[in-house]
């Protein structure tokens, strides 16, 4: 175990799986103390088993509903009761998201629940947990846009998905310009294609269209967790003073060529 985020205070959402799962883990494994929710009570259990059993322990508030304000006002006083303040706030935690053209997406049963499920929670939690930010006086706030962020995909519709990524995107760089006089940094990771098991289900990370994105990548080969973890403990650290309202995109190069 190294001590990259040693003392810090960690607020992790979306454990239960995938990107959310694969940051408690390596932020427990860098010293935090890691605070984090699911609205999968399993999931959320399983991760906290995973971090035990790695001897680096991690705790839970679950089932959450991070759509939900009195659900986050629960999870964020936790926090408020157990440490008075939080050093790091990753919003990871996302609802799958419906994929569709514009021309076919329902707006009650697809478009709505995409935007609440990428948008909303963001907005939710950072508003919940500003203060136990604010008291930490040095503290990182990590939201995910997307490659979908810049660019359509041909692959599949996904106008409420770029809609979302790209709302994401632009509260992050305003939550840099309110937080930086109360010393709060806010940057977006812009993973590419992951393999997870939301992916998988998309079928985004698997099979015809899988292999298609992983011969687009320099490297040759799908992200996995922990791709994105390692660059979500350097925004989380100290090494990242100076970084705030930056977005890092991490996607074995696909949009670089």
């Amino acid at each position: 175990m190294t001590d990259r985020l040693q003392g810090k205070v960690a607020l992790v959402t979306g454990i239960g799986s995938g990107i959310g799962q694969g940051i408690a883990l390596r932020f427990a494994a860098e010293g935090a103390t890691v605070l984090g929710t699911d609205i999968s009570a399993p999931r959320a259990e399983a991760t906290v088993a995973l971090a035990a059993e790695a001897g680096t322990p991690i705790s839970s508030v679950h089932p959450i509903d991070l759509t939900r304000p009195d659900d986050v006002g629960r999870y964020v006083e936790v926090a408020r009761e157990r440490y008075g303040r939080a050093d790091v706030l990753v919003n990871a935690g996302a609802i799958e998201p419906h994929m569709g053209r514009v021309d076919t997406m329902d707006f009650d049963t697809q478009w709505r629940p995409t935007i609440a499920g990428e948008v909303d929670l963001v907005f939710l939690a950072s508003q919940a947990a500003w203060p136990l930010l604010q008291a930490s006086g040095s503290a990182s706030v990590i939201n995910f846009a997307s490659v979908n962020s810049f660019r359509g995909s041909r692959a599949m519709g996904m106008v409420a998905h770029c809609a979302g990524k790209g709302a994401v995107l632009s509260m992050t760089k305003q939550l840099a310009v309110e937080g930086g006089p109360d010393g709060i940094r806010a940057n977006t990771i812009a993973p590419g294609m992951v393999q997870t098991g939301a992916t998988a289900a998309a079928g985004a990370s698997t099979g015809a269209t899988g292999a298609a994105i992983a011969a687009r990548t320099l490297v040759g080969r799908l992200g996995v967790p922990d791709d994105i973890a390692w660059c979500a403990v350097y925004l989380a650290s100290d090494e990242a003073r100076w970084v705030t309202g930056a977005n890092f995109t991490i996607d074995g190069g696909v949009t670089a060529a």
